[in-house]
């Protein structure tokens, strides 16, 4: 056994001092250290200290769901102090006291905003009367321009590895989905050649969710082909939760090939010639 081990031996079993260590083996307190190095040190060593108490209470707190702050004005110390003491602790969310912040949290954040709420809305009012008066309403040529470029920008479209000119448009925002079908409408196209496909996390309601496009687009629940379930990543911090929460719904087009040529067609003129995009390209 060496110089080391023997240290640590009587550090352990016998309980020894870095001050009785150096005595007995003859060597510097640097050397000690070094080969005492995590090795807890005797608690007989340890001196008292007058704020282990609060250090405790500061703990307790912390499980209890208290703030750092909350801490800080409780035990009548710095927050840099109570900070240190519970850094080590995750904030617990299902205690009294987590629930008591939240709740004073929300009071506060609603006196705070509640009048710029009114006013945030009573403006977006008046600027969607101005926009439904700028717009009025939309003719054929308009539904055309509109539709192609949103079907380019949410749409499936063909790559030169994988050629397929089919129409098969995705989105999660209902006014778009409306929109869509208002162009497909002024497309002549049929809504016996339209198939409709939910899109969903696993953790939500499927059943809910498609009994709620359903409604949106006019169609029956029946009508829908299987929902599309997504499975669940832990590396994903998902935020589109909640019962407003309905998922993407992919609208499909059968027998789309000439619709999907003429919606490239649009996209290319209105790029213009340096830019139109031409064959398998598109």
């Amino acid at each position: 056994m060496d110089m080391g081990e023997e240290a640590r031996r009587l550090r352990v079993e016998e309980q020894l001092s870095i001050s009785q260590l150096r005595v007995l083996l003859g060597v510097s307190r640097e050397q000690i250290e070094e080969w005492l190095r995590g090795v807890p040190a005797p608690d007989w060593t340890r001196r008292p200290n007058a704020k282990d108490e609060l250090r405790a209470r500061a703990v307790d707190l912390r499980n209890a769901g208290y703030s750092v702050p909350g801490i800080a004005r409780e035990l009548g110390v710095a927050r840099s102090t109570a900070w240190q003491w519970t850094r080590h602790i995750p904030l617990a969310d299902d205690t009294p006291e987590a629930h008591r912040r939240r709740q004073h949290a929300k009071r506060m954040n609603d006196a705070r905003w509640d009048r710029h709420r009114v006013e945030r809305d009573e403006h977006r009012r008046v600027l969607d009367a101005e926009a439904t008066a700028t717009i009025g309403g939309l003719d054929e040529r308009d539904l055309l321009l509109l539709g192609a470029v949103m079907y380019w920008c949410e749409g499936t479209k063909s790559k030169p590895w994988r050629q397929v000119e089919r129409v098969e448009f995705v989105n999660s925002d209902p006014r778009l989905v409306r929109l869509f079908l208002r162009f497909l409408d002024a497309m002549a196209v049929e809504r016996s050649d339209l198939s409709f496909r939910v899109q969903i996390h696993e953790t939500a309601d499927a059943a809910a969710a498609v009994a709620w496009w359903a409604e949106t687009v006019g169609a029956q629940p029946e009508d829908f082909r299987a929902t599309n379930i997504k499975r669940h990543n832990p590396k994903t911090n998902r935020q589109n939760r909640g019962v407003d929460h309905h998922g993407c719904l992919r609208i499909g087009v059968c027998h789309s090939r000439d619709l999907y040529r003429t919606i490239g067609s649009v996209i290319d003129a209105l790029s213009g010639p340096a830019d139109a995009v031409h064959g398998g390209a598109r």
